[in-house]
């Protein structure tokens, strides 16, 4: 049916998110905290996630106080598959049933190859791959009685092109564009939508130490069409897109969020 004067279209409703819950790992500081604010601002109810507890609830009580929406902070290692069913049992019993996992909990270790250890690989791959599976499992058998939920993971520009020295982050985000499409197809049917976020290159507490380093001007701010480092609320945008009714009809979607690094 065409929508009419009558039947107007949604517009900026679509993009509203009163009274849902979230759950966003790693939420207690850089993207993660400015994507859970983003939601809270929306009307989300969120729950932020983070290894250090104190942090979380501290920064839970900030958005709260903020935005006007319950917001929890919990305790877990996403790398245990013990810890990431008892988060979420947590979340839904204090916020209820979640309509939003952001998988955004995430490490780097950088050098070459040869000066890596194969525990610095697999520290890396256990937080940036297991995790977002172990998470996405704890809370999909909700969503799927529900008919309904949002999968957003952060992979990152570095999981469509390469970098030098980077060897375990960019193997763990090529693998979550990987596993978003595999999500994506395998949870259509439930009406649950996967979808992930690829930022460029945001001024983090993950990229103080090089941030103003030759190599990082020339070779990644330099290599952004914008020429500088993403700011926080850059971020935002895209999350509340991919909670929301506006992209409904999006999935298994890597959504780039970079200056305009893969442009060139």
């Amino acid at each position: 049916m065409n929508p009419s004067i009558q039947d107007p279209l949604p517009g900026i409703d679509q993009f509203r998110l009163d009274g849902q819950v979230a759950l966003v790992t790693g939420g207690t500081k850089g993207l993660g905290l400015a994507m859970a604010s983003g939601l809270a601002s929306a009307g989300t109810n969120v729950a932020l996630v983070s290894r250090n507890l104190d942090e979380a609830e501290q920064q839970a009580t900030q958005i709260a106080s903020q935005y006007g929406v319950h917001a929890i902070g919990l305790a877990a290692d996403v790398t245990c598959e013990e810890a990431c069913s008892l988060m979420v049992h947590d979340c839904r019993d204090r916020l209820g049933e979640i309509d939003i996992l952001i998988n955004n909990a995430g490490i780097n270790i950088r050098g070459p190859v040869d000066e890596l250890s194969l525990a610095d690989f697999e520290s890396v791959l256990a937080t940036n791959v297991r995790g977002p599976w172990l998470s996405t499992r704890a809370v999909i058998p909700g969503m799927k009685e529900r008919k309904s939920g949002r999968i957003i993971h952060i992979a990152s520009t570095l999981g469509l092109i390469g970098l030098s020295n980077r060897t375990p982050y960019a193997s763990s985000k090529g693998a979550v564009v990987q596993l978003t499409r595999a999500m994506a197809l395998e949870f259509a049917p439930w009406n649950i939508t996967c979808n992930a976020i690829c930022p460029g290159p945001f001024l983090t507490e993950m990229n103080y130490s090089i941030a103003n380093s030759p190599e990082a001007l020339a070779t990644i701010v330099g290599a952004t069409a914008l020429n500088r480092w993403g700011e926080l609320r850059e971020i935002q945008g895209a999350a509340i897109f991919l909670a929301s009714r506006a992209s409904s009809y999006m999935t298994g979607s890597m959504l780039v969020v970079d200056g305009g690094w893969t442009a060139r």
